[in-house]
């Protein structure tokens, strides 16, 4: 199947291209104009319905009237000149917010980056607007102003521009100033503040991932076309993912298109640099043999590998098709289809294109004509074959060091401390100076009748006394019953910042104890809000993490067992990368908990690490375990067959592995995902230039060909060299051309 794909592929080059550029080109458009209609927002509804705060959820929409994608925006007015505000003037911000409430927000023209005009969306609405309350010292008063629509889609964010561009001008008239706060203000303010950095980052990226190519392949077509590749393969991948969700009706985190486009870009360009170098030491090997015949030899048999390391990541990745949390049990799926669009891609265009360019693929470099000599690859080869036990124990040492970091380390579930500083927290910050910080984002007890009847409000007047003595609750609003009267709602405005772990700790333990102590009998009730849907999330995951771990761990040595036909091989490589991700984890504890005084690690960074460090891992353990395999298949000592492997192979894996820790390195740009970027960048990083290279390397040359036991490679060869387990120097390194090193331009 795999020739047969990469076969096709070499013999009908531009046929291949030409459909993936058609496919790249047309998914890409779609998919960034329809990929908002398949996000969801509101992360508590990845929760399941047996969560407290996901059935405090259901009744809010239910009972209440609240919509899922309902957006509300406090709005501060106070005096430009500083001074409280006067009865003149609450009947100034009163007029204004009434006519505010009346007139209709017209969405702008939608921009060409957005998407094709004819799929956008017109989110032009009436905004209603309501007084909210009034600072103790009268020095703001607060408007609540509800939107509708999803808050990552770039028309309601224009919308949401207008309304305060309109809002701000007529208060400016009036002498009052304004400040805006709120999920949908901050994200337009985070958006439009880090808009320099995004595209400072990714220029970054781009630009590394060319000069590398450069520095190595010294090629104007080497350093460009894996970019394309990834770009057009990429756009293909997520505009599957958003026909998969749009088909099954999944929604998924808005977080997720950008995580799928740094998977992709990183090991994609990654599969197409261990073929690039591969093509390279063939072509110099056997400079008479046609291009086209070259290109589909060595894309089968890399192609094999790719393959191996392709599924391991989509096993990984699938296994969070069981967790309970929603975010998680979508994210896993939704990399999985784009990494299998990726192999497909790896095994199409990726040959096709190596058959197209043929030798042009490295011009201008005269590399194919040059005889490389012994470079830093060769030289660590030599050194892994003659000293694998010294080596091998300082990696382990050097790993488990980094581990010990994981000793006491606490998850983090909060996020307004890890966000950047904009206009909207600047207002938040002044709203909490003078009321509780939870007043823009209240805690919600709800409360339904057992029997389905009707309720009163006088009912939960004790409820609400015991509610207001809970340390930490600021303050407590007055009970409000729904239309039909069978719900009842109680607002509460916690004194801790809503996304902290103090109004976590408060919800998960004194308030709902005083909620199930003191809830009137014959009702229910419920604890919603940011606090209480984060303390079930803190529960969800610890569920998912005992669950997925195992699973994960299981499938990838299932897979690395088929692959390398050995039982020894895959504990020495699930050890290997098991090593690697405490080690990083542990780096992180170290670096953010305790050198940076954090509350702990970011929740979601064990389960990501795992998934990513353990999966991509162990594409580079993959890539020189099949070449040590295929080595020790030669006449020779086992060692010397390790010494070649690591000759051959490093380059491509250091290359590949700087490349990917540069990708996921720019997600530490964004302060919200600057844990999980480092992490993942330290991560690739030691298995790329640590596991691979060294230790995996090292195991190997220590167990010889019984590594590979029950069968075991080269056994005819091994009986010629009774000395298996020596290391030998091949005689003349210059006669067999050493086509991989990392100085630049050989």
């Amino acid at each position: 199947m795999i020739r047969a794909l990469t076969g096709f592929s070499t013999r009908n080059p531009w046929k291949v291209i030409a459909l993936w550029t058609v496919l790249g080109v047309a998914l890409t458009a779609l998919s960034g104009a329809l990929i908002f209609r398949v996000t969801q927002t509101r992360v508590g509804d990845f929760l399941p319905a047996s969560y407290d705060s996901a059935a405090a959820l259901k009744i809010a929409e239910d009972r209440f009237g609240v919509k899922p994608d309902a957006d509300t925006v406090t709005v501060l007015v106070a005096r430009s000149d500083g001074g409280p505000l006067s009865a003149a003037d609450h009947q100034r911000i009163g007029t204004l917010a009434e006519k505010l409430g009346r007139q209709r927000v017209t969405m702008p023209k939608p921009k060409e980056e957005d998407g094709p005009s004819f799929l956008a969306r017109d989110h032009s609405q009436t905004p209603a607007v309501v007084p909210a309350m009034v600072a103790p010292d009268k020095s703001f008063e607060l408007l609540s102003v509800g939107l509708v629509g999803n808050p990552e889609e770039p028309g309601m964010q224009d919308l949401f521009r207008a309304f305060r561009d309109s809002a701000r001008a007529q208060f400016d008239d009036a002498g009052l100033r304004t400040g805006f706060t709120g999920g949908l203000a901050g994200t337009v303010d985070t958006k439009d503040d880090g808009k320099t950095m995004a595209k400072v980052m990714g220029a970054l990226t781009m630009g590394l991932i060319v000069l590398l190519n450069v520095l190595v392949f010294r090629s104007v077509l080497a350093a460009l076309l894996p970019l394309l590749a990834v770009a057009l393969i990429g756009g293909v991948a997520l505009g599957a993912v958003v026909g998969a969700a749009m088909l099954t009706g999944i929604r998924i985190d808005p977080s997720t298109p950008s995580l799928i486009q740094v998977v992709l870009i990183g090991i994609g360009i990654d599969y197409l640099l261990f073929l690039l170098f591969r093509f390279r030491e063939q072509l110099r090997a056997r400079p008479e043999t046609p291009v086209r015949v070259v290109a589909a030899e060595v894309s089968g048999r890399v192609g094999t590998a790719i393959t191996s390391a392709a599924l391991t990541i989509v096993a990984a990745f699938a296994t969070l098709g069981v967790a309970s949390f929603g975010q998680f049990r979508v994210l896993g799926p939704a990399i999985a289809v784009s990494v299998l669009v990726m192999l497909l891609g790896s095994l199409t265009l990726m040959p096709a294109l190596l058959a197209a360019c043929g030798r042009g693929m490295f011009w201008p470099s005269r590399a194919l004509q040059s005889r490389p000599r012994e470079g830093v690859s060769a030289r660590l080869g030599g050194l892994v074959a003659r000293r694998p036990l010294a080596l091998a124990v300082a990696s382990v040492a050097a790993l488990g060091a980094l581990a010990l970091g994981t000793v006491g380390i606490r998850m983090d579930y909060g996020q307004g401390a890890e966000g950047p500083r904009t206009a909207a927290t600047a207002t938040a910050a002044e709203i909490s100076r003078a009321l509780p910080a939870g007043v823009s984002d209240p805690t919600t007890v709800y409360l339904t009748a057992k029997d389905g009847g009707t309720l009163g409000a006088d009912r939960f007047d004790g409820l609400s006394r015991a509610l207001g003595q809970v340390a930490g609750v600021g303050q407590v609003a007055g009970t409000v019953l729904a239309d039909d009267r069978r719900a009842a709602r109680i607002d509460l405005y916690l004194t801790a910042d809503p996304q902290s772990q103090q109004a976590r700790d408060v919800v998960s333990g004194p308030l709902r104890a005083a909620v199930a102590a003191h809830t009137p009998a014959g009702t229910t009730a419920h604890v919603g809000g940011t606090p209480a849907v984060f303390a079930d999330i803190s529960k969800a995951v610890d569920h998912d993490l005992r669950l997925v771990f195992p699973v994960a761990a299981a499938l990838i040595a299932l897979i690395l067992l088929m692959l390398l036909r050995s039982l020894l091989a895959p504990v020495v490589l699930m050890v290997s990368v098991g090593l690697c991700f405490a080690a990083t984890l542990g780096a992180s504890a170290l670096l953010f908990q305790h050198g940076l005084d954090k509350p702990g690690v970011n929740f979601t960074l064990p389960l990501v690490l795992f998934l990513f460090v353990v999966a991509l891992g162990t594409d580079y353990n993959i890539l020189i375990s099949d070449r040590i395999r295929e080595e020790m298949e030669q006449p020779g000592p086992a060692r010397a067959a390790v010494a070649r492997a690591v000759r051959h192979t490093a380059p491509a894996i250091a290359t590949a592995g700087l490349v990917l820790a540069g990708s996921f390195a720019t997600l530490a740009a964004t302060p919200a995902s600057r844990q999980v970027g480092f992490a993942l960048a330290l991560g690739i990083l030691l298995s790329a230039f640590l596991l691979s290279v060294v230790l995996v390397p090292a195991l190997a040359a220590l167990f010889g060909r019984g590594i590979w036991w029950p069968v075991r490679p080269g056994r005819a060869a091994a009986r010629r060299h009774p000395q298996d387990g020596a290391y030998e120097p091949e005689p003349d390194m210059g006669s067999a051309p050493d086509p991989y090193r990392l100085t630049p331009g050989r």
